[in-house]
């Protein structure tokens, strides 16, 4: 009786180690499966949480110089202080709120679609080294606090003037280019080294359509001069 008691248990713990073993054996599998041939929606839920870790997003930068004067009369006297002002503004892009909805993996084209927030202005950050000052009129700022008040109203004014020229048509296309850059990158390259052949669409937030799905964009920036170029 001892025998055959002994027997079935030994029998059930080898039967017990083989399923362990089997279990183990498929967790591994798994996991190795998915280590050399990742699925694109695996390499995808990886490069938005980089992305988001990363929480604002900077791929462009621009220097803008402002020149503004301001005048002031009193007691029949008048006097300007004209004011050169650079200052260099960021252009970030908010990437906490970049959402799983923003981001579509379409399996039939290889192509994945991002839409991104809009970007946004940051800064200027004055150059307080390179800022220039020139004056007329010095008996009513020496006489009265005209001086001050013309500081003032240039410090505005400047800052108000780096902003105008940094969020006009051509420097914000610019800023928009370079992210759609850095992002499509930061999706494509980890594709790339799987061995995956995969576009990459990045448009932002108003915009209505996709930008072409052509992969040369993807590595090729634009110069000044074809910004500018006359068509």
């Amino acid at each position: 009786m001892r025998r055959r008691v002994g027997l079935w248990v030994g029998l059930a713990t080898g039967l017990t180690i083989v399923v362990v073993v089997a279990l183990l054996g498929w967790s591994l599998g798994r996991r190795y499966d998915a280590i050399v041939d990742p699925k694109p929606e695996t390499i995808v839920s990886a490069s938005l949480q980089g992305l988001r870790e990363q929480n604002r997003l900077s791929a462009f930068t621009a220097s803008y110089v402002a020149v503004v004067t301001s005048k002031q009369s009193r007691f029949g006297l008048s006097a300007q202080k004209t004011l050169i002002m650079p200052g260099l503004v960021r252009y970030e892009v908010d990437m906490a709120r970049l959402k799983d909805a923003d981001v579509r993996w379409a399996a039939k084209s290889k192509e994945l679609f991002v839409t991104l927030p809009d970007v946004e202005t940051v800064g200027p950050q004055i150059d307080l080294t390179r800022i220039k000052e020139y004056d007329s009129g010095g008996l009513l700022l020496r006489l009265t606090d005209a001086a001050q008040t013309l500081d003032a109203a240039n410090r505005r004014a400047g800052q108000a003037e780096l902003l105008r020229q940094a969020r006009a048509p051509i420097p914000m296309s610019l800023a928009r280019d370079a992210t759609r850059r850095a992002v499509a990158q930061n999706f494509v390259l980890p594709m790339r080294a799987a061995g995956m052949d995969a576009a990459v669409r990045v448009r932002f937030a108003g915009e209505k359509d996709f930008p072409s799905a052509s992969r040369e964009w993807i590595t090729r920036s634009r110069s000044l001069e074809e910004v500018y170029a006359k068509p």
